[in-house]
């Protein structure tokens, strides 16, 4: 019996000014706001450097070049679909369990604290669970996991609200399915987060 194929996915924005952190643009510039998301991002795909067989999924779709240097060997890169994110997120999870991957992880590029160690608990989750979420301090989550397409958990989700994760949790246990939870993170997503992490990370010159 072969084992099973992992696919983990950053899903994430091309570093464009005017276009990324808009609501931490709101306190300190679009520009400012845009060097912050491309440290962010900078900083979790170097946590995630040791693992294999990592696509980062990008927005707009003519941005290839200018994902293109965050990639590491063995990594790939893919544009998103149109829509919401819950559609470009059933859309990530379909594409890769329709060409063979067993367990499907993706996170988003607003958690610089997501470690390998992370990555790894959500393989063994999924294991013995259908769902496995990372939750947010905000209400969200920063990972989901899942062994086959759940359209249900993306489909008219109050998104960028606090009450995502619950109402995942809802409808996850509505459909029987089996959630297990990894450890909570915040994003960077305001002011007040970015002043957090760059004391947490050390990182007061940024």
């Amino acid at each position: 019996m072969s084992p099973v194929r992992n696919q983990l996915v950053v899903l994430l924005k091309t570093p464009r000014t005017g276009s990324v952190k808009t609501r931490l643009a709101e306190g300190i510039g679009p520009e400012a706001a845009c060097a912050v998301y491309q440290q962010l991002v900078a900083t979790l795909l170097a946590n995630l450097a040791p693992l294999p067989n990592v696509e980062l999924c990008f927005a707009p779709a003519d941005a290839s070049a200018e994902i293109a240097p965050w990639l590491r060997a063995g990594w790939s890169s893919q544009p998103q679909v149109a829509g919401d994110l819950g559609a470009r997120l059933h859309a990530v999870f379909l594409r890769h369990f329709q060409a063979g991957a067993g367990r499907v992880v993706v996170i988003g590029a607003d958690s610089p604290e997501v470690m390998p160690a992370d990555v790894a608990t959500a393989w063994q989750a999924l294991a013995d669970h259908d769902v496995v979420l990372g939750p947010a301090v905000d209400g969200g989550y920063w990972l989901v996991g899942l062994r086959t397409p759940r359209e249900q958990l993306f489909t008219a989700m109050p998104w960028s609200t606090d009450a995502v994760l619950a109402e995942t949790q809802r409808r996850a246990r509505a459909s029987g399915l089996r959630v297990a939870l990894l450890r909570e993170l915040s994003d960077v997503d305001t002011v007040a987060d970015w002043e957090r992490w760059r004391h947490r990370s050390g990182n007061l010159n940024g």
